[in-house]
């Protein structure tokens, strides 16, 4: 392909800005993509549960404002995802929808959140996309689950209802080596990595005029920036004087990345809202387990979050016997997952929302997901990521800013 294009900067290797680099390649643009980390897509982007949202987690959000900002997004993941790639991702989602688990002490009540997941049902069968979810899910509804379908699945007294959705995940392990090897095949993009950035500058509007500062060296002649980095994205922010929001937070999660060593028929399940923990199978032998509590190493609202200290590992083997002993007191199945596992990461990452509390406080703004976007000041473009399931529709958007219609 002859590039015509702009030559842009984007700051951050995960998923957004791995996405970006390729839409912008693709459109004509040079790219030279800068991480921190020696390899792209290797922190939150690729150590995360991989749900596509569609709204069913945030019945704290009766107003369904976050469910309809989520949702084009999370409609558009596997088309945009298979574009960025060139790979259908058909073999790395889970099997079945996800499986809703009310705990008693949930921000909302059993019946309240039954009635919202169906108005998040009609909303997505009111949209025509609904057909290019994961699978089609243009039909869907949710159902509740009877007494002997929860009893089935769980017989702790904390669980007080379920309910069976159409939401899936995919595994993000894979999502990762997905766009690792398309960035690798896409000689429009140079990959500038183990450089944290420190900053950019420009010199004026024209040509190349901006600037890159990282910990290693400056990088020049750059026609547009973007900010995809998911760890001080305003702190870069600020150095172009765009204003960060009046509320926001930084968290560093990390759950368990498991193996094992024959396939284990267990569903994926969450138990939301407040106390919150998660399972997802990927293809029987692949599991993502979390408990939020015990994974939540640091909450931060500074613009630059600060260092978190790797696990020693007295330190993992403490995490993973909590979060397997608190999940499996409410998923008995989780105990089965552990005397069959043949290997286990603990592995992490931060993640930004432009909300602030504890998922246990009803009153936490960080039950709502609805004002996330693209902000930008003349050729520079800083995106609030959102939701991981948001990044690929975003990263297209940015890129059509750039380049228009080429």
């Amino acid at each position: 392909m002859r590039l015509t294009g702009p030559h842009i900067a984007v700051l951050g290797a995960g998923i957004m800005g791995s996405c970006a680099a390729l839409f912008l390649a693709r459109a004509g643009c040079r790219v030279t993509l800068v991480d921190a980390a020696g390899r792209p897509v290797s922190r939150a982007s690729r150590w995360n549960e991989g749900k596509i949202h569609l709204g069913h987690l945030y019945a704290a959000d009766p107003s369904l404002a976050t469910a309809r900002h989520v949702l084009p997004g999370s409609l558009a993941f596997r088309r945009l995802l298979e574009e960025c790639t060139g790979r259908s991702i058909d073999s790395i989602m889970t099997g079945e929808g996800d499986i809703y688990l009310c705990h008693r002490e949930s921000v909302v009540s059993p019946d309240e959140h039954w009635k919202y997941l169906q108005r998040v049902d009609s909303l997505v069968r009111s949209q025509a996309a609904a057909k290019d979810y994961l699978v089609d899910i243009s039909g869907a509804r949710s159902e509740r689950l009877s007494a002997a379908e929860l009893t089935s699945l769980t017989d702790s007294p904390d669980i007080v209802a379920g309910f069976r959705t159409p939401e899936r995940s995919v595994s993000t392990t894979r999502v990762a080596a997905l766009l690792e090897q398309a960035l690798e095949d896409q000689d429009a993009v140079t990959l500038a990595l183990g450089r944290r950035v420190t900053g950019v500058s420009s010199s004026g509007s024209g040509s190349g005029s901006w600037a890159v500062a990282t910990q290693a060296e400056e990088l020049r002649g750059f026609d547009g920036i973007v900010n995809a980095l998911w760890e001080g994205r305003l702190a870069i922010d600020r150095t172009v004087g765009v204003a960060a929001p009046k509320s926001f937070s930084n968290r560093y999660r990390r759950a368990l990345f498991i193996r094992t060593s024959e396939p284990l028929d267990i569903p994926s399940a969450l138990v939301s809202v407040g106390p919150f923990g998660d399972i997802k199978n990927f293809g029987g032998d692949e599991f993502y387990i979390s408990w939020y509590p015990a994974g939540l190493a640091a909450y931060s609202t500074a613009l630059e979050p600060p260092p978190v200290a790797e696990l020693s590992k007295p330190e993992q083997a403490e995490l993973i016997g909590e979060v397997f002993e608190r999940l499996g007191a409410l998923l008995p199945q989780i105990k089965r997952i552990r005397e069959v596992t043949e290997s286990i990461r603990v592995e992490g990452g931060w993640v930004y929302a432009a909300g602030q509390g504890q998922l246990s406080d009803p009153k936490s703004s960080l039950h709502y997901r609805r004002e996330f976007d693209i902000q930008q000041s003349g050729s520079y473009f800083s995106i609030d990521t959102g939701k991981y399931c948001t990044a690929p529709w975003l990263a297209k958007r940015v890129a059509e800013r750039i380049c228009g219609g080429r």
